[in-house]
C-alpha cells in the first residue's frame, strides 16, 4: 500500500469517527450515565398545531388520559370535576366512553407540559374534538391557563350555552 493510500484511508476513518461521535454524543441518541432515559416519543409532537396519534391505554378522569408508553395527557382548556365533586363520575365515564382503547390525535397549543409533567394537548377521536365535546355537553368547565388559549373564546361560548341549557353538571350540580 502506498503512502498516499494510507493517508486517504486515515483521512476517511477520521471523518467516519467524527460523524459517529456527533451522532452518539450525550445530547443526541445515547444517554450517558448521568442522564435520565426518556420515554419513547411515540410520535407525540412538541410542534404547535401538529397532529400526532397515540393509543389511549387508560382514562384517569374527565380531563386526563394515559397513552401508550405510560404518558399522561391533560386536555387543554378543560377542567372536569375532581373525584370528590359533583358530576365527577359522569365526566370520567363519558371521557372513558369517548377515548379509552381508541387511537386519538393529539394537538399541541403553545405549552408542551404542565407542572406535573403531563402533556398538554387538544384531543380528537376521528373528527370528534373531545375537549369541545366535554364543555358543550356539561361534562367539564373551561379552564384558561396562558399561553394555551387558542380555543378560549369558543370554549367560553360553549360553556355559556351548556349552562343556559342546563346540560350535564349545570343541571345536576350547584
Amino acid at each position: 500500500m502506498t503512502r498516499t493510500n494510507k493517508k486517504i484511508i486515515i483521512y476517511v476513518l477520521a471523518i467516519i469517527l467524527a460523524v459517529i461521535q456527533l451522532l452518539f454524543s450525550k445530547n443526541n441518541f445515547l444517554p450517558t450515565s448521568n442522564q435520565n432515559v426518556q420515554t419513547p416519543n411515540l410520535g407525540v409532537s412538541t410542534i404547535p398545531n401538529t397532529k400526532q396519534t397515540a393509543l389511549v391505554t387508560h382514562v384517569i378522569d374527565g380531563d386526563t388520559i394515559e397513552i401508550e408508553g405510560k404518558i399522561k395527557v391533560r386536555y387543554i382548556g378543560v377542567n372536569s370535576p375532581e373525584i370528590d365533586q359533583c358530576f365527577a363520575e359522569e365526566s370520567y365515564m363519558e371521557n372513558k366512553k369517548l377515548v379509552e382503547g381508541k387511537t386519538v390525535s393529539l394537538v399541541k397549543d403553545i405549552s408542551d407540559k404542565d407542572k406535573y409533567g403531563r402533556l398538554l394537548r387538544y384531543v380528537y377521536v376521528g373528527d370528534q374534538f373531545v375537549n369541545e365535546y366535554l364543555i358543550t355537553n356539561g361534562y367539564a368547565k373551561i379552564m384558561v391557563i396562558k399561553p394555551d388559549i387558542k380555543y378560549y373564546q369558543k370554549f367560553k361560548s360553549l360553556e355559556k350555552q351548556a349552562k343556559e341549557n342546563n346540560l350535564g353538571m349545570w343541571n345536576k350540580c350547584n
